[in-house]
């Protein structure tokens, strides 16, 4: 791997990436300075002027996940460096870092995590397809097809994928579909989060940072959306450097790359990872510099903007009257023209499904509260609905079940209009509307809370009544949902068409006005120049000549009844005038105030070194049915990728190994329930059939032990498991007659009936012919009888197989002292062997409980039951 990175990244390359880094971030910090003056004075206008958007009805949180974390579990985790598959413990904090220990110990001891992955700008993958399609555009004139050879063999069939255009790839596998659909939400969950953007708190950073980051790319030629604007500032920047390095060392590295298809691929991705790290290591350093640098002068900007206020506001009025003139005519009959046709129909493509995503959020919170009303109901009282409570408080950010509403989403679709609006990808919108979606839903839940915990606090109810409360608390928070929901999304269809239109609009004027907006600059005071600058007044110009049809577009589609938007005109005449002071009161504690504060919450968890108090998990731990949680043998390895055989292998030795037993074909594959069982199933099973003696009986129990084979040779084995004849014993009084015997004997259709049928009639011919005899000769014929039944009965070997899944046969040997199986099911017979007496062994198959060999003992070795296992 070294070897690689040394051989094509020398030092004249790393030169060649520092010098651009150093330009493009020299470029971009000179754009970044005078947009923060510029957002200091929008700030400060906004301060003092006032202003804003609606009032909201629901309230909200502002910090939701304190104390939380999201989700944790085992994962199997594909090692680059050489080539195998290791069990880890994923731990997903709230900030949607995802860190990965050796094994749980390692994160509740607060250790050091073997590696964090930040999601932004990764793509969640579930499938080796999607992945090649990815991979196949890495290098140019380079595909490799999906059965050519994998690019990575995965231990089990459920894959999970994060991919990245610059940064290194993880692959994860599970054991089960089930584990992989709700990994696949966490994940997605985590790139979502991390995508958000920069945070709107910071009211002067972030909108420097997206002003300079737009007004760069367009004197680069590139306006609309962009995929890469996710992450931290310095990512984005990371991201805007590998833009045109990326492709430059592709063409330079790619053509001497050697060996196979995948070969080369792996090698280009190693060294794509590399120019990463050392751009993002650069773009991190420099750009804490640039806000050092512009906080400096925030005092002194401060200062002279709430002093000449009122000059500055007039001097840009002037300057954008002037433009206005200049470009409105040439802007309306663009819009006229190119853009106007076209607003119904992007609108209509954005709200179908974004209307859906928001009504799917109001389905699924009227049923987790009507679920929560059928278990108060039914006599569970408070402490009952605490409990439901400490759960639905964390709905909006449970990703398993907030699927159902992000999948709605997914389905918007900008097929035809993306091309002729440079809209690089509906993923900016999807993933937007996501985010607004989980706000929605949390606003909703902490509302909720507060209602009810004011109506159930100091008060004694019952059932009925609590259930009432419920329902009454249930019909307000719904009200209000869908007046803010309405809000909302009226708020992102401006919002979204705005970004679809401005950018091309900007691209078609600004070659027109190129040459004509410098003189306006002369018109400003040189004082003010720094807070005024030409190109953001042309971008407003633009920006109002387009928001009236936007607006008109919007109202018009909110008198449809199908969207389920209020009108702008429309006020919630029922709205608590004192429910904004419970906002102010900290988060509902159920589990403390009606549960006691005893009980441990669910899916609790060590906060990393982070808090000394317990972090409560928002998704629960995957456990299986039946089965409690996964070990946390993280050490244990999976076999490497040279000893996993293809699916046609596997299928094939499954068969041979199953050939004395009946075929069954499983509509979905049976993986193993444990990390434990993973290693049974790489190992080769084999099933033997040895004599055993009464001594060797009493050591051959389930677990680990030596067993001597026929040759002499002593074979160490894996969970041995004996099998031997079903006995039904009855009572010493069953020895019966002679007569009753034969009659028996008779009536059992057995394939060794006529030969038994030639002894009995010899033996009934000597009772009958000598009935004067003494009792000796009886004595004599019913032996006989009884020897040639055994010896015949002796060819017979049955094989019997101990299913897992069915209910175990009581073994008659019994190598528990105790008297008890391994299952701890006390037998009935047990009595009459503890008081040492020797017992025979019957033939269970038979119709007839007839006497067995004690040395023809069958002993089938499988890979057996976990549960067998751990007893």
């Amino acid at each position: 791997m070294g070897d690689v990175i040394s051989t094509h990244l020398d030092e004249g390359k790393r030169e060649m990436i520092t010098a651009r880094t150093r330009q493009v971030t020299g470029e971009f910090g000179h754009v970044y300075e005078q947009q923060y003056a510029v957002a200091l004075f929008n700030s400060v206008r906004f301060e003092i002027e006032g202003g804003g958007a609606p009032q909201s009805q629901l309230l909200h949180r502002k910090n939701p996940l304190e104390d939380r974390s999201i989700f944790s579990g085992g994962l199997f985790q594909y090692l680059e460096e050489n080539k195998r598959w290791r069990n880890r413990f994923v731990f997903v904090a709230d900030t949607y870092n995802i860190s990965f220990y050796e094994n749980k110990m390692a994160h509740e001891r607060s250790l050091r995590p073997k590696g964090t992955i930040n999601c932004a700008g990764y793509k969640a993958l579930t499938s080796m397809e999607e992945y090649l399609e990815l991979i196949n555009t890495s290098l140019p004139g380079i595909k490799a097809k999906v059965g050519s050879g994998q690019f990575v063999k995965c231990a089990t069939q459920f894959p999970l994928i994060l991919w990245h255009p610059y940064a290194r790839h993880h692959y994860f596998c599970v054991l089960t579909e089930k584990e992989q659909k709700k990994w696949h939400a966490v994940l997605q969950d985590c790139v979502r989060h991390s995508n958000n953007g920069l945070s709107e708190e910071c009211r002067v950073q972030t909108p420097a940072f997206t002003d300079a980051m737009r007004l760069h790319r367009q004197a680069q030629g590139h306006y609309g959306t962009w995929d890469m604007m996710c992450g931290g500032p310095p990512q984005i920047l990371a991201n805007l450097v590998m833009e045109t390095l990326h492709p430059e060392l592709r063409n330079l590295i790619g053509p001497r790359l050697k060996g196979k298809i995948q070969q080369r691929q792996r090698n280009w991705m190693l060294i794509s990872e590399a120019v990463y790290k050392q751009v993002l290591s650069q773009t991190q350093a420099q750009y804490e510099a640039l806000v050092q640098a512009c906080e400096f002068q925030t005092s002194r900007l401060d200062t002279v903007l709430r002093t000449d206020m009122d000059q500055i506001i007039t001097s840009k009025e002037h300057v954008s009257g002037k433009i206005r003139a200049l470009v409105l005519p040439r802007a309306g009959q663009l819009l006229r023209g190119s853009v106007q046709p076209f607003l119904s129909s992007i609108l209509e493509a954005l709200m179908e499904p974004t209307s859906r995503g928001f009504s799917e959020v109001r389905d699924v919170f009227f049923r987790e509260l009507v679920e929560v009303s059928k278990n108060t109901l039914n006599g569970g009282g408070k402490d009952k609905l605490a409990e439901h409570m400490e759960k639905i408080s964390m709905l909006a950010f449970h990703p398993v079940k907030m699927q159902s509403c992000y999948e709605k989403v997914e389905q918007l679709n900008l097929e035809g209009l993306q091309q002729r609006f440079d809209v690089s990808s509906p993923s900016v919108f999807i993933q937007r509307a996501q985010i607004l979606m989980r706000e929605q839903m949390d606003n909703a839940v902490y509302t909720f809370e507060h209602l009810l915990h004011q109506s159930l606090e100091g008060k004694v109810q019952g059932g009925e009544d609590l259930c009432k409360t419920i329902h009454c608390c249930q019909d307000r928070v719904l009200k209000k949902y869908d007046y803010d929901s309405s809000t909302v999304r009226k708020k992102f269809f401006k919002e979204a068409l705005l970004q679809i239109i401005i950018p091309y609009m900007l691209k078609q004027l600004s070659p027109s006005f190129h040459l004509d907006l410098p003189r306006f600059q002369e018109l400003i005071f040189e004082d003010f120049s720094q807070f005024i600058l030409v190109e953001n007044v042309f971008e407003e110009v633009v920006l109002q000549s387009v928001t009236k049809d936007i607006m008109m577009a919007v109202k018009e589609a909110a008198v449809q009844k199908k969207h389920n938007l209020y009108r702008d005109s429309m006020i919630l005449t029922n709205s608590d005038p004192n429910l904004h002071l419970l906002g102010e009161n900290p988060s509902v504690d159920w589990a403390t105030q009606f549960r006691g504060g005893n009980e441990e919450p669910e899916g609790a968890l060590g906060g990393g070194g982070q808090s000394s108090r317990r972090r409560r998990q928002v998704v629960s731990m995957i456990q299986l049915d039946e089965m409690g949680p996964l070990p946390y043998e993280s050490c244990m390895e999976v076999p490497g990728v040279d000893f996993i055989p293809e699916e046609g292998e596997i299928e094939e030795v499954e068969v041979k190994a199953q050939e004395p037993k009946e075929q069954k074909t499983p509509t979905e594959p049976d993986s193993p329930d444990s990390v434990q069982e993973i290693c049974y199933h790489s190992k080769p099973v084999v099933e033997m059939m040895v004599s055993a003696s009464e001594e060797d009986l009493a050591v051959l129990t389930n677990g680990t032990g030596t067993l001597k084979l026929e040759d002499g040779k002593e074979e160490e084995v894996t969970l041995i498991t004996t099998v031997v004849e079903e006995m039904h014993r009855k009572s010493p009084q069953w020895m019966s007659a002679p007569q009753e015997v034969n009659e028996q004997l008779v009536e059992t259709g057995s394939p060794y009936q006529e030969a038994e049928g030639g002894l009995q009639e010899k033996g009934e011919a000597a009772i009958e012919g000598k009935g004067e005899e003494d009792e000796a000769a009886i004595k004599n014929a019913i032996q006989e009888i009884e020897i040639a039944v055994q010896e015949e009965d002796g060819e017979r070997i049955t094989e019997c197989a101990v299913d897992s899944d069915a209910e175990l046969a009581p073994p008659l040997v019994d190598s528990n002292p105790s008297g008890n199986d391994d299952g701890g099911f006390q037998l009935p017979t047990n009595e009459a062997l503890n008081e040492g007496k020797a017992q025979p062994i019957l033939d269970a198959l038979k119709t007839e409980d007839t006497v067995v060999d004690p040395g023809e003992v069958v002993v089938v070795l499988e890979p057996g039951d976990t549960a067998l296992h751990n007893e």
